[in-house]
């Protein structure tokens, strides 16, 4: 829409088809022409892209190396075979990689922006890639503009354009048309216009969309700024970085083990060559985790699935792996240790006091329900319970100006026309408001001055109704000459009305929620806005204040300095009246304390503590945009009990990556020495097929599966890990040193019995033995301390995939074939069961292991 910024209010609603906006036929047929409002992204890669992307693993390189060299010196079955399974591999990794993408892609979904529009005369929220040019786009404080508009309306609407203009200072707008002229004038003199992305950080507003996706001054600036990327953990980083180092040490030391065999051998023949270079490529193929990464980002996105099932959407995956570690949550109480279903349960004033809660009041009945925040959707019912019409009180006293709600200010103020006067009416914090007050309106309608002995009795009353839990609201008005009169008086000498209390009882859940975060060794906090004495009763009845415990309010926080606020930040479990600077401090004071800190914010100031927590959580029905793109979780249900949910999924799939970690490195480990230590016997024990088609089918899809295990019961009653704890913790990197030789020594024992009766068949033992022992080396996993006896659940994709294993495995040895292909001799049933139980011994020995090291007490992470 061309200079719509010259346009008059008139000619806009025309552009729409009037005040009630786009029909839903109109809005679907501009969609099916003009396509989603989302900026352009990148293409992603083909299939063929990708697959080609699977092959470009040093190790992966080095095996077609490998296949060449065979192909070139006549050795066309193992070329073809070693191709196959890297093939094969590929496949793999590429459908891994197809679901961990799949996830993302739905959470990225989950995550999608919402924006409330007025279709056909109703207010509608719908998803914002959904909207199309003429929508008309209600905003207010907190949302991100969702596309270009041009404001119809502004009230004391203010932009951050930062993002567009570097302009730090936030933007005032208005509904003024601009005087036309030959050029657009530059983005900072279009005062009319709302750019997408920018927040709201004050008022409301209303506009009509001109521009959607790459049409938009963010489309053109920033071309693929839409990133839906989740991007990587620091865990995913560091084992990406141990994979590459592990790489080329392997590759130095195949090098180093080349020549040394070559030298080893009787001249410098072909077939010494290729043996020799064979030994080398087992060997990178043996050390070399090449599923690690794969299988890591797996196990985070199927967690990050059942997460969003269980109504926490992740953002920032990184928040996936910090949930394990939390140690400290800072909570809101509206809404999310409460219902935020309020009631006025207690009303003390003068009767005029309804008008004010009526009129100073942004709630909206829409098709039957009350759209607005839930505190003015219960004032609004309370008036239409004691008989006053809402509706009729807005057409009487048309608002005029308004002061929107600010958390500094604690009140709102809205003017109103009456009769060719103005009369304003102010709600908000008892004690903020009656410092604004200077009469106050007695029964009989008289006003009379405030003294300070009825001072003193207002903020009784107002302490007993918070001690009963309620939260309190004070109302005043005042009148002026006219509209200009009173917005210079604004919120002072005002006549005082009365008291409002209102009920949001707390979450049946959250009690419970609470006690098994203190199970779990989680400090549990209430950051509140609301007075002290309703915060102390909230926190009272949930069990997150407790005998001894301190209380602390907002201005106290302001006048401590940090080291005050460190000392005593340990006893404060209940902080009320917070200013978001205040939610700020408080995170910093906690992480000062090495603590792993998570923060809920609803609010669009709440958005620097969010930033600034190791984990900030958002709300998803009552949050504004602006806290929502600020944090890393996001609750669907804004419920607290979700907050402790997934913490326990945190910690679920922590440990499950611990378990794959473990079994993938220990198996690697044991296919090294097992190697190695053969070839210093001068025997050779695996090719590198053999190798490829372990850690393809033994070792792949087990590591899966355990990631998908279900968790220790006793997971939450557990302290937390520290955040800056190494992957290899808690002895992790012992356990996989001595369990990885067992495997090794099993799979020796093997080869060494059957040598005598040729090197293919001992092969063939130790190739069935080390399959098994890295199977039951999968089952050990699942209790990676503690033994498999006192498991009470289990795993059903373990059992499928290690089923499967053992009977793909055997028909190698079945199908003459394959028994060819893979250079494997044919053994006799009583020789496959030997190798079998040996293979199985690993699991009395590795309990035994695990309980001498319990025995010990070094059997705890």
């Amino acid at each position: 829409m061309r200079k719509a910024y010259c346009m008059a209010k008139e000619q806009l609603y025309a552009a729409c088809g009037g005040e009630g906006g786009l029909s839903r036929a109109e809005a679907a047929q501009k969609l099916r022409l003009l396509g989603p409002n989302e900026l352009p992204r990148e293409a992603a890669p083909g299939m063929l892209s990708r697959f080609i992307a699977q092959l470009s693993d040093p190790m992966v390189l080095i095996l077609l190396v490998a296949a060449l060299i065979s192909a070139l010196l006549g050795e066309w079955t193992d070329s073809a075979v070693i191709a196959a399974v890297v093939a094969l591999n590929a496949a793999l990794g590429l459908y891994q990689e197809g679901r961990a993408e799949r996830a993302a892609e739905a959470l990225a979904a989950m995550n999608s922006e919402t924006s409330l529009v007025r279709r056909e005369g109703h207010v509608l929220r719908i998803p914002s890639r959904e909207l199309v040019i003429g929508d008309l786009v209600l905003l207010e404080t907190g949302d991100a503009v969702p596309a270009d508009l041009r404001l119809v309306e502004a009230f004391n609407l203010r932009l951050d354009e930062s993002s567009l203009t570097g302009e730090s200072h936030p933007v005032d707008k208005d509904s003024a048309p601009l005087p036309p002229g030959p050029d657009e004038p530059p983005l900072s003199r279009l005062t009319n216009m709302a750019f997408m992305g920018s927040p709201v950080v004050y008022g409301r507003g209303l506009g009509l969309v001109t521009a959607t996706g790459a049409e938009t001054r963010m489309g053109r600036i920033a071309g693929l700024l839409a990133d839906t990327s989740l991007g990587k953990t620091p865990l995913q980083k560091r084992l990406a970085a141990l994979s590459r180092i592990l790489t080329l040490a392997v590759c130095l030391i195949c090098v180093l083990v080349f020549f040394l065999v070559l030298s080893g051998l009787h001249g410098h023949s072909l077939d010494n060559l290729l043996a020799a270079f064979m030994l080398a490529v087992s060997l990178a193929v043996a050390a070399i985790p090449e599923g690690l990464v794969v299988v890591v980002t797996l196990v985070l996105s199927l967690g990050m699935k059942r997460m969003s099932r269980a109504k926490a959407i992740i953002r920032r995956l990184s928040a996936v792996e910090t949930l394990g570690s939390v140690q400290v949550i800072c909570s809101d109480k509206t809404g999310t240790l409460t219902q935020n279903r309020m009631t006025v349960r207690e009303i003390i004033g003068h009767p005029l006091l309804i008008r004010a809660i009526c009129l100073c009041n942004d709630c909206e009945p829409e098709q039957g329900e009350l759209r607005g925040e839930p505190t003015e959707a219960a004032l609004y019912r309370y008036a239409v319970e004691q008989g006053e019409n809402p509706e009729q009180l807005r057409r009487d006293y048309p608002r005029c100006a308004e002061l929107p709600f600010d958390s500094s200010r604690k009140a709102m103020t809205t003017f109103h026309r009456d009769n060719g006067r103005c009369i304003s009416f102010t709600k908000g914090a008892p004690e903020r408001l009656l410092c604004c007050c200077s009469e106050y309106l007695d029964e009989k309608g008289r006003v009379r001055p405030l003294s300070a002995e009825l001072r003193q009795q207002i903020m009784l009353q107002n302490q007993q109704m918070a001690a009963q839990a309620l939260r309190v609201l004070a109302a005043a008005y005042a009148e002026a000459a006219d509209q200009d009169a009173a917005l210079r008086r604004g919120e002072q000498e005002l006549i005082y009305l009365g008291l409002v209390g209102l009920n949001d009882p707390p979450r049946p859940e959250v009690k419970a929620a609470v006690r098994e975060a203190h199970r779990a060794g989680i400090r549990v906090v209430m950051v509140t806005g609301d007075q002290l004495a309703t915060a102390e009763a909230i926190g009272r009845e949930l069990g997150i204040f407790h005998e001894g415990d301190e209380v602390a309010e907002g201005a106290q926080i302001s006048a401590m300095s940090e080291s005050e606020l460190r000392r005593r930040l340990k006893r404060i479990s209940v902080f009320a009246r917070v200013l978001p600077e205040d939610k700020l401090r408080i995170v910093r004071a906690w992480q000062a304390q090495n603590k792993v800190t998570a923060m809920t914010g609803d609010g669009v100031n709440d958005a620097p503590a969010l930033k600034a927590a190791d984990i900030g959580i958002g709300m998803g029905r009552c949050g504004s945009e602006v806290s929502r793109r600020a944090s890393a979780l996001v609750l669907a249900d804004d419920n607290f009990a979700t907050i402790i949910a997934a913490v326990a999924e945190g910690r679920r799939i922590y440990e499950n990556i611990r378990r794959a970690l473990q079994f993938l490195l220990s198996s690697n480990l044991a296919e090294v020495l097992a190697i190695l230590i053969g070839a210093l016997l001068g025997v050779t024990v695996f090719l590198p097929i053999h190798l490829l088609w372990i850690n393809l089918i033994t070792d792949s899809f087990p590591a899966i599966a355990l990631g998908m295990e279900k968790g220790a019961p006793d997971a939450m009653q557990k302290p937390p890990h520290a955040a800056d704890a190494g992957i290899f913790s808690g002895g992790m990197g012992f356990d996989i040193l001595w369990q990885g030789m067992l495997v090794a020594a099993l799979t020796l024992a093997a080869f060494l019995l059957a040598l005598p009766r040729g090197g293919q068949e001992a092969t063939s033992m130790a190739f069935i033995t080390m399959t098994m022992a890295e199977l039951v080396q999968a089952i050990n996993m699942r209790n990676r301390r503690g033994s498999l006896l006192r498991l009470k659940t289990t795993n059903i994709w373990l059992a499928v995939s290690a089923g499967g294993a053992v009977l793909i495995n055997l028909l190698l040895f079945y199908v003459p074939p394959l028994t060819d292909l893979f250079q494997l001799a044919p053994l006799p049933p009583l020789q496959i069961a030997l190798a079998l139980g040996l293979g199985f011994l690993l699991l009395p020995m590795v309990e035994l292991g695990k309980f001498l090291r319990n025995l010990g007490g070094s059997g705890k992470d």
